[in-house]
């Protein structure tokens, strides 16, 4: 390959991967990221069963911190 092919490969690249970051930057300002209620809306739909079970990790994982002491 000639040298011009890798030099436009590789402003080619560069130029794309900056309208990327741009485009990022700009969602992330405007809260295109942002979902308050998404948690919120998430335990609506969870029913008894996975919460308890959910519950019941949660106090395995305590008992366990709890028992596991480092010297």
């Amino acid at each position: 390959m000639d040298s011009w092919v890798i030099a436009m490969m590789l402003g080619a690249s560069i130029f794309l991967g900056g309208i990327a970051l741009a485009a990022f930057l700009w969602g992330i300002k405007n809260g295109q990221f942002d979902d308050e209620t998404k948690m919120m809306n998430q335990v609506q739909y969870d029913d008894e069963r996975e919460l308890n079970d959910a519950a019941n990790q949660q106090r395995k994982q305590e008992a366990a911190k709890k028992e596991y002491r480092p010297e």
